[in-house]
């Protein structure tokens, strides 16, 4: 799984990506800050099954904190793009193609309005965020656009000559945005596209393109700098604009300065709440205080939370729509090195036990024998479909 940053320059990708993965991302308000894109770790919030079963686990990958547990995902964060970046402005030929192996995008939006289509600062209010919404789409149908039409008159006297059902080539030529042959299907299903791709006019191809950028790169926008004046209406006025969007209000900059001052041992705090503790207080100079005030006040009280980890976990969760699993002994929840549930695993929705055995090892889905539901110590064959925080034993001949 792969999650896209995308974005212009200067809207705050690298504020989100540094917050979300506490790595070195070069920062300024500037465009073209980030060249090269910067991948790294963030996490997901599952609530922690340890507590279940009166634990406390230690994680091999990830961390828990108050039984919270904390899944790692693969971030991306591409440089900003800007109009017309799919006929190269700006390197955005470049930086789209960094985006083709992404599973779902996060598009952070500066929602005060303090910069222009090309990331340049401007008075706060004066640039409309609507518009950066509308540019991205534009941006990405146009990518793929120019994917789908490449080659296009003699690909399709090819299928027409041969008589083949267009979605298998179609899906080839387009596998590596992360199409398949059921996908172009269910678009060319839903757009009632002419049966011979002779008679495709361009208006079908574009219609197309969209649906399978819609298909492959789902999105969902990051509303940030919602503290700065005029973001919370501009906010809200996103909000009934594009309804088919999930938009959640965001403060990047919040959320890294308290994962920072948290890291410090000066806060505790947990990714995604509402709140937070000071622990060494004596440390704290005056401006830093006035900052975690200013957090606590306007982000955590007015919002419930600064935004980053609701993106991440609505991303994964709600739009990719995967499940954690833990795997875990009927009679033991340790490891053969006392690490108890030690492991969380992130899969689709509607995932079988048997998917889970593979998932594990090879091994144990070719000789799977039957899985355990430790939870309620059932066991189950291997067409069980799994429910998010199941804990399951995998029992495979040898």
């Amino acid at each position: 799984m792969l999650i896209g940053l995308v974005g212009k320059p200067s809207a705050g990708k690298s504020t989100f990506f540094k917050a979300a993965t506490l790595a070195e991302a070069e920062i300024a308000n500037y465009p073209f800050t980030t060249i090269k894109p910067n991948s790294g770790v963030g996490y997901v919030k599952v609530e922690c099954v340890d507590k279940d079963f009166g634990k406390q686990c230690n994680p091999r990958t990830g961390y828990c904190s108050d039984h919270v547990r904390f899944v790692p995902v693969q971030l991306l964060d591409v440089a900003g793009l800007v109009p017309e970046a799919h006929l190269g402005k700006g390197r955005g030929n470049q930086f789209l193609d960094d985006l083709r192996q992404a599973d779902v995008l996060i598009h952070v939006v500066d929602v005060s309005g303090s910069l222009n289509a090309h990331g340049e600062p401007v008075d706060v209010g004066s640039h409309d965020p609507a518009k950066d919404v509308e540019f991205l789409e534009i941006e990405l149908d146009m990518w793929y656009l120019g994917i789908l039409t490449k080659g296009w008159e003699k690909f399709a006297r090819t299928v027409q000559q041969e008589g083949v059902q267009v979605q298998k080539p179609l899906a080839k030529q387009l596998s590596g945005l992360g199409c398949d042959e059921e996908m172009v299907l269910a678009a060319i299903t839903r757009l009632q596209l002419p049966p011979s791709v002779m008679q495709w006019s361009e208006a079908h191809l574009k219609s197309l393109a969209t649906e399978l950028r819609k298909r492959t790169k789902p999105m969902i926008i990051a509303a940030n700098k919602i503290d700065v004046r005029g973001g919370k209406e501009n906010y809200e006025r996103l909000v009934k604009q594009f309804p088919h969007y999930k938009i959640i209000p965001c403060s990047a900059e919040s959320e890294l300065a308290l994962r920072e001052a948290a890291k410090a041992g000066m806060i505790g705090y947990i990714p995604g709440e509402d709140h937070f503790g000071i622990l060494q207080p004596e440390r704290l100079n005056e401006n830093q205080n006035k900052a975690l005030q200013f957090i606590k006040e306007n982000i955590l009280g007015k919002h419930g939370s600064t935004g980053v980890q609701d993106v991440l976990d609505y991303a994964v969760f709600s739009v990719l729509k995967y499940i954690a699993i833990f795997p875990g002994g009927l009679n033991k929840l340790e490891d053969q090195y006392g690490n108890c549930l030690p492991d969380c695993f992130l899969l689709r929705d509607g995932s079988t036990a048997l998917d889970f055995a593979y998932k594990l090892h090879t091994d144990f889905g070719k000789n799977f024998i039957r899985a355990i539901d430790v939870k309620t110590r059932r066991a189950v064959g291997k067409e069980h479909v799994l429910k998010h925080r199941d804990v399951v034993e995998i029992v495979a001949s040898k």
